[in-house]
Order: C-alpha cells, then sequence, then structure tokens
C-alpha cells in the first residue's frame, strides 16, 4: 500500500507499507510538466538523487489507527533497558503517527459527513487518545535508569497531543453541534498543559519561550526514532564500470589518434610546420570527443544496472536484516510502460512531458526484525525545490465583469505533476496507482489520487 501527502513546503512524503514479504520491487514515475523545460543537462542521475531524494525505514504494525500496541504495555517494565526504549519507542511512534494522520486528515474527510458524523468521529479520536495517554502512564518504570526515557516520551506525547488538539479547535466549525466536542478538547489541553507543569517534565524558560519549547519537542521526536528506524548504509554503484568506461575510451581515442598520426605522416613526409600543425589538430580533436565517448561509453554499459545499493541492518541488534537496489533514470515517453502510460492518460501532455523514474529492489529477513514485528514503513520524500527554480515567477491576471465593474485578479501560476506508482510483491501481485501534485514556486498547492 503506497500513499502520498504533503510534507512541508515543497516536499511531498511517499509512504510505503511492506507487510511480511521476503522481496518486492516499486518504482515511482514522475512526470514533469513539459513548459518547465527540465533536461538531464540540468541536473544528472546523481545530482538529482542528491537534491530531491531522501529516504527512511522504520519499524510499523499493521494497526494504523487508534488504540495502538497495547499487548506491549503491561510487560514494558520488565525489559531490558535497551528493550524497554524499544519498545516504548515503539509505542509512541505508533501513537504520534496516527494522531497526526487522523486529525490532519479530518476537516478533509468532514466535508463529506454529516454534522452527527462528524462529531461522532471527533469523540471517538478525543476518547482514544486519552484513553492511551491513561494506559502509558499506569505502567510507570520503578527503575531510575528507564525513568529518563519513560519521562522524555511521556513529555512529548502530552505536548503533541495537546497541539494537535489546539489544531482542532483553531479549524472547528462554529456550529452548536461541535460546542460539546469544543468544550471535551480545550478540558483535555488544560489538562495536558498542567500535567506537564506538575510532573516538572519543562523549565519555567522553556515554557515561556515558543521557539525553544518547538525545538525541544522537535530533538525529543528524533529521541523517540531513533531506536526504531532501521539503519541505512548506502553505496554508490558503478565506480568500477566508470573506470572501465574510463579506460575504453581512452583506448579508442590513442587507437584513433595513432592512425591519424601514422597517416599524417605519410601524408606530409618529414616532420614540418604543418605536421606540426596536423597533430595538434588530431589532439585538440582528441580532448573534443573524448569526455562525450567515455560518457556515451558509461551509459551503455551502465544501462538497466542499479546505481545505488543499501544494507539495512536492525537498530538493537545490529544484523543485517535485508539489502535495497535503487534506479534513477530519465527515460523517454516511448521507453515507459504501456500500463503506465494508459493510467497517466492526458495524451497530448503527455508528448511534452519529461519522465523520471526511481526503481527500488528490496530483499528482507522477516526471521531476523525486532520481536512482534513483521512490517515496515519506508518513506521517501521528493523535493520539488529543483522544479521550483523552473517556474515562472510572475502571477497571471484574471479578469471578471461583476455588476458592470472590471475586476482584476492576480492568480498565482501552478504547475502539475504527476506521479504514478507501480508495486510489485514476491508473490507476483502488482498495484498501479497515479496521483496529481499542483506545485506552485512557494508550496505544494495539492495532492490528489486519481482512481481509474
Amino acid at each position: 500500500m503506497i500513499t502520498v501527502e504533503k510534507y512541508d513546503g515543497l516536499v511531498a512524503r511517499i509512504a510505503t507499507i511492506t507487510e511480511e514479504v521476503n522481496s518486492h520491487q516499486v518504482e515511482y514515475f514522475l512526470f514533469v510538466p513539459g513548459e518547465l523545460s527540465f533536461s538531464k543537462s540540468i541536473a544528472d542521475e546523481y545530482a538529482l538523487y542528491k537534491s530531491a531524494f531522501s529516504n527512511s525505514r522504520t519499524y510499523f504494525t499493521s494497526q494504523y489507527h487508534l488504540p495502538l500496541v497495547h499487548s506491549r504495555l503491561a510487560s514494558r517494565d520488565k525489559l531490558p533497558s535497551e528493550q524497554y526504549r524499544v519498545s516504548l519507542s515503539l509505542y509512541a511512534f505508533q501513537y504520534a503517527l496516527s494522531l497526526e494522520k487522523t486529525t490532519h486528515k479530518f476537516f478533509d474527510v468532514i466535508k463529506a459527513l454529516d454534522e452527527e458524523e462528524a462529531v461522532e468521529q471527533l469523540e471517538e479520536v478525543t476518547e482514544m487518545a486519552v484513553d492511551i495517554l491513561r494506559r502509558l502512564r499506569r505502567y510507570v518504570p520503578k527503575d531510575e535508569k528507564l525513568i529518563k526515557y519513560y519521562s522524555n516520551i511521556d513529555n512529548y506525547l502530552s505536548w503533541l497531543t495537546e497541539q494537535r488538539f489546539l489544531s482542532l479547535l483553531a479549524h472547528m466549525p462554529k456550529g452548536e453541534a461541535f460546542q460539546a466536542s469544543r468544550e471535551k478538547l480545550i478540558e483535555v489541553c488544560e489538562k495536558e498543559s498542567l500535567y506537564r507543569v506538575e510532573q516538572k517534565y519543562n523549565s519555567a524558560k522553556a515554557m515561556k519561550d515558543p521557539i525553544r519549547m518547538t525545538n525541544k519537542m522537535r530533538l525529543a521526536r528524533r529521541l523517540i526514532e531513533y531506536p526504531i528506524t532501521i539503519r541505512q548504509r548506502s553505496i554508490k554503484l558503478g565506480a568500477n564500470l566508470n573506470k572501465f568506461a574510463k579506460g575504453v575510451a581512452a583506448g579508442l581515442v590513442m587507437i584513433f589518434v595513432t592512425v591519424l598520426i601514422v597517416r599524417t605522416r605519410g601524408w606530409l613526409g618529414e616532420i614540418t610546420m604543418s605536421f606540426a600543425l596536423a597533430m595538434a589538430a588530431v589532439y585538440a580533436l582528441r580532448e573534443i570527443f573524448k569526455d562525450d565517448l567515455r560518457d556515451f561509453i558509461g551509459d551503455w554499459i551502465g544501462k538497466g544496472r542499479p546505481k545505488w545499493r543499501k544494507v539495512l541492518t536492525d537498530p538493537t541488534s545490529a544484523k543485517k536484516i535485508g539489502n535495497q537496489l535503487e534506479w534513477l533514470d530519465y527515460i523517454p515517453l516511448d521507453k515507459v510502460p504501456a500500463e503506465i502510460r494508459k493510467l497517466r492518460r492526458g495524451k497530448l501532455r503527455q508528448r511534452e512531458e519529461f519522465v523520471l523514474r526511481l526503481k527500488t529492489s528490496t530483499q528482507m529477513s522477516t526471521t531476523r526484525f525486532l520481536s512482534g514485528y513483521q512490517m515496515t514503513r519506508e518513506i521517501w520524500k521528493l523535493d520539488f525545490r529543483m522544479f521550483a527554480r523552473l517556474m515562472n515567477q510572475g502571477n497571471e491576471k484574471l479578469y471578471t465583469l461583476n455588476k458592470g465593474q472590471v475586476k482584476r485578479e492576480s492568480i498565482e501560476k501552478r504547475y502539475q505533476f504527476n506521479l504514478v506508482t507501480r508495486q510489485r510483491e514476491h508473490c507476483g501481485k502488482e498495484t498501479i496507482q497515479r496521483w496529481k501534485i499542483t506545485v506552485s514556486r512557494a508550496k505544494i498547492v495539492d495532492v490528489e489520487e486519481v482512481f481509474s
């Protein structure tokens, strides 16, 4: 299952959840609007990969919504320090992720529901969040070594719950139907704020400085994610192939130069000024075409080969749990698979678009996963800043007539990218999905999944 959503500014987040499989393959086809005039000459594959793509992988559970991982709560304080930290971090991460997802999309869902259903869902989310925090605080560890892990997580989850509920309050409809829910959310926020004060989790100086508090909580989130994030060691492939291509190119050029020298000596006879000038021209030609020939041979030899390999290791045991091969290619439209082009549609615009393909092939050993987890969640972040630099800075003008008066409005220019994904599992199952990503020069405006 793949999901795509706005993340931050010009960054989109692509999430792939892999369920209990030893191997799977995913391809991402990004159709770049032709009007941006993007091409390989602007950024080669390695430069684009480094600036526009980044990924991470964490353990995950099949229970996506609240409540999560209840079975681990009762026995956590009996675990060794490192296992306790991992288990508690997994619990906190799942809760934080689900709470963010649920509250972020609540007002997108509310449009399709009547008020009664919306209030019911809002109350359910509130009750589940309060219940999970209550369960967490029911098992406070007695060991001093474990208290620091517990306090850091409890502090962060309390703050995050308050922030997400305040965001709901800020965007909640003003109708009478939501009055009880509004009062309940305010009550929870006030209780959580008072709770952190009673526990003395944060200094008075930090509580008075919003920037300092936000940065502290951002660090707390990183500490939560650290023990559950699968380590990745990236290895750039093709170094030996590049050396081979360089050697072949140099050899071919030298053969060409040697033949020309012999022929020129036969034509011009003894070494003269004409012969020296001819040799200078030959060596100039060598310098002109040597790099182009090397690049051509390198592309030909490396065609279809992976460009990176990542070694995946468990964060706790440090054991290798898998490998991932990655490709990034610029491909012409006629080389795009027919099923991908069919789902993309828009034949006229397609002819002008530039196509990028990111492909990953992953081999995992699920028997070496952290105990109790047979699933991982891979996140790719796609940064559109490189494309935004090519966008027109100006605004278009729209004129409308209203009661005999002409009104002029400035319309922000937006560009539509299409992302098509194809996921293949080891059993042969194939899933193809498509999203329309609307981007302005300043931010990602909208992400919409298109169903065939």
